[in-house]
Order: structure tokens, then sequence, then C-alpha cells
């Protein structure tokens, strides 16, 4: 999986070759990444190449061509135009709904479908988001890691495509981040005054909470399963 940076040089070099076959300069690379030096540059060129997204030519000018785009991405497909088609994250992060089909939503690491874990750490990459599965807003995806939503249909190791929001109705599985610290994906429940997260588990107990404790910040949108 590519990092965030990666990402975006690779695909700001598709699209300046699209119309022909001169990569852009180290210098237009750097303004367009907003990199302070042409050496961050470098070492997301090597990064690609090792990893068969870039080929380095010789003897010509700016000697770069592509190999191939992320999996679910195409060739053939069009970058879609920058100013009509953006998505701010909280953090003002800005990714494009850049080819067709898909959408790059960040990739924020792991999330506990158990006890809740540390809280999740945004690690600088993206996941290519099927747009059949996506709605209006903005969407997150995470790997869930344990078995308390096996009779929800969510296994450990499965990609969760979360909709960002504070509020859900009760039944909804949603992130839940508590006391300020810690995630897990739940059902969220109350009980006489109290916030319950609800494993879709019998082998596991409910959480309770006071309503101070917890808040939500997503709501399942889909789970995205390999085999």
């Amino acid at each position: 999986m590519l990092t965030k940076k990666q990402h975006d040089l690779l695909l700001y070099i598709h699209k300046h070759m699209k119309d022909g076959d001169v990569a852009p300069s180290f210098d237009e690379m750097k303004d367009a990444l907003g990199l302070k030096s042409k050496s961050g540059i470098h070492r997301l060129i090597t990064a690609l190449v090792e990893r068969g997204y870039l080929e380095r030519l010789a003897n010509r000018a700016r000697a770069i061509s592509i190999k191939k785009l992320p999996d679910s991405f195409t060739k053939k497909q069009e970058i879609t135009d920058r100013n009509s088609e953006t998505t701010h994250t909280d953090s003002g992060d800005i990714f494009k709904s850049d080819l067709q089909g898909v959408r790059p939503i960040p990739m924020y690491g792991k999330i506990s479908a158990g006890t809740p874990v540390e809280a999740i750490r945004h690690e600088g990459s993206y996941f290519d988001a099927p747009l059949s599965l996506l709605g209006a807003g903005e969407y997150y995806a995470l790997e869930v890691d344990g078995e308390s939503m096996l009779q929800a249909g969510i296994n450990d190791g499965d990609t969760a495509i979360i909709r960002r929001t504070d509020h859900a109705d009760l039944g909804s599985i949603v992130v839940a981040l508590v006391d300020g610290e810690e995630v897990t994906l739940k059902t969220l429940a109350r009980d006489k005054g109290q916030v319950v997260l609800q494993p879709e588990n019998d082998a596991f107990e409910p959480q309770y909470y006071n309503p101070d404790q917890v808040i939500v910040q997503g709501v399942l949108a889909s789970i995205i399963r390999r085999y």
C-alpha cells in the first residue's frame, strides 16, 4: 500500500504525462506536493520504482515512465479536475476522486473488534474504496482486529469503510472513542442512561459507559473482505 505522498506523486506524474511523454521536473513535483527540497522527491521516486509503479529510463529527458497505477486503477481512467472533485479531511489534507470507479480514502490503521485499544493514529496511507460503496460525506477505512463482531458478519482482518459522523442511531455499528484514548467497533445501544457498546458475539460481554465517556467518530458503511 502506498503512502499518501507516494500516492499523490504517482497521480500527479500520471496527470502531467497523460497528454505527452515528458514527466514533470523535480521542481514541479516538489511544488505540487508542497515539499521544501527535491531530496524528498528523490526518495519518493525511488520508493515507487522499488514497488514497480515507476521505471527510470536511460537517455531520455526527465527519464521516468509509469509502469502501473494502484491496483484498482487502470491507465485508461482519467484523473478528474483537481478543483471540481476534492474532499477535505479534518486534518486539512485533500484527497481526490481521481479516477473512475474508486475514491482514495484515508486508511487509519487497525480498530479493535473486542476490548478497546489505543486510539488509532493516521498512518499516512490510502485505501481505494469502490464508489459504489460510498455516498455523500467523508469516509475513512480501518482494518478490523478481533472477533467480537462475527455475528454481524465482520471478521478479523476485514476492511471497514466508515462514514465520518459524530451522530448515530441506536442499533448502528459505530466507531466509538472511549475516554478520549481508546477506540472500538461496536453496536450502539443504551440502558438506564448508560451508553452500551454491544458486541455481536456471544463470547463477549457488553461494555457500559457514562455518556460523557463515549464519542461517536463514525458509522459503518461497508465491509470489504479479501479471500
